[in-house]
Parts: C-alpha cells; structure tokens; sequence
C-alpha cells in the first residue's frame, strides 16, 4: 500500500528523476542512503498514470521549498559559526599581549575585528529578510539562495580572519577557532553549493 518513492538527490538530470517520479512500472531501484547509495522507487499500488504524475509533480515541489528551508538554516548556521569566531578571535586579541600592549590595540587586528563584525551583521539581516518572507509564506527561493551563499562565504572570510589574529593557535585543537574554520566549510556545500545559488540568483535576474 505505498505510493511511489523517488530519490531526487541522484546525478541524474532533472528530466530522469520527474520521468521516474511519475512512472508507475518503476521498482527494484537500488536504495540510495547519505553515503551515497541508490534509491528506492516502488508503487504497490499500480495507480493510474494520471493521479501518479499529479503526485509526481506535488513531490517535485515539495522537494525544492525543502531545499529553501534548508537554505535558510544553512545560513543560520554560517552566521553563528562566524558570530562564535568573531567572540573568540575578540577574547584572545584582549588577552593576548605582544609588544608590552594586548594585540586588540593594533590596527591590522582592529580593522579584521571591524570586518568580521560588519559581515556578520549584513549576513544576520539577510537572514533575517529569508526568513521572514519564510514565516509570511511567502515564496523566498532567490532570498534564501541570497542568504546562504552570503552568509557560508561570508563564514569563511570571518574564521580565516579569526585563525589569522590566533596566530599559530589558531591552528591547534586547543582553540575552537580551528573547529570553526573546519565546520564552516561544509555550509558552502550542502543544500546547494555556492555555485548553485549563483545560479538560482542569476537565473531570477535574467527571467525578470
């Protein structure tokens, strides 16, 4: 009694995975798990072809507003991985003295102080923008896209800033910041690589 099931995280092109979707001899697909097998498509039910391709297409949908609020988390977690850095790289550059004064003091570190805060922000309140549009159920594909590529980028830019004012601690596990600057790389993978929402960005863009 199960509907069809479809795996749409395969390689294969977005035609495949709607044809498997919507075809209701598909069965004995191998089952695909986050290592990377293969997927499962099954329908016991022989269903008219009709009522499967509405389905189909429902499924399809659903899958890309997951992806949308998956990319608004992602964010999340870039600006908070960047607001932990930015907290420890603040700590250690007050407690941290060279030259008889804390390294705070400096204008080099000051100036990487002022831009990891800077992007934080602008990266918070495009977040903010995604997710707001997200609760009002209104459609945020592109704001979501904005969000993570900004904010993974921007994760990145603030951790190595952070690993910089450590010095060479920075790159001992006796300090998070060297944790942070190894988590904050997967945010400009998963849920669509930063080359994916530039797509999705600029594909808006050309569509307007």
């Amino acid at each position: 009694m199960r509907d069809a099931y479809a795996d749409l995280c395969t390689r294969a092109p977005l035609e495949d995975h709607r044809a498997r979707l919507a075809d209701p001899h598909v069965r004995d697909v191998p089952l695909i798990d986050i290592n990377g097998s293969d997927v499962l498509a099954t329908d016991d039910n022989e269903q008219r072809r009709g009522r499967l391709d509405a389905r189909a297409h429902q499924r399809f949908k659903i899958a890309l507003r997951t992806l949308d609020d998956g990319r608004v988390g992602i964010a999340a977690q870039a600006t908070g991985i960047a607001q932990g850095a930015l907290d420890e790289a603040l700590g250690y550059s007050q407690e941290r003295v060279q030259f008889g004064q804390p390294i705070s003091n400096f204008q080099a570190v000051r100036f990487m102080l002022a831009d990891m805060a800077t992007e934080i922000e602008a990266a918070r309140l495009l977040l903010r923008r995604a997710a707001w549009m997200q609760d009002n159920a209104k459609r945020y594909t592109v704001e979501a896209s904005v969000a993570k590529l900004f904010a993974s980028e921007m994760a990145q830019r603030v951790c190595h800033k952070a690993v910089q004012i450590h010095g060479g601690y920075g790159y001992s596990r006796d300090y998070a910041v060297e944790r942070m600057y190894r988590d904050q790389r997967i945010t400009e993978i998963y849920e669509g690589t930063s080359e994916i929402q530039r797509l999705v960005i600029a594909r808006n863009l050309l569509s307007a």
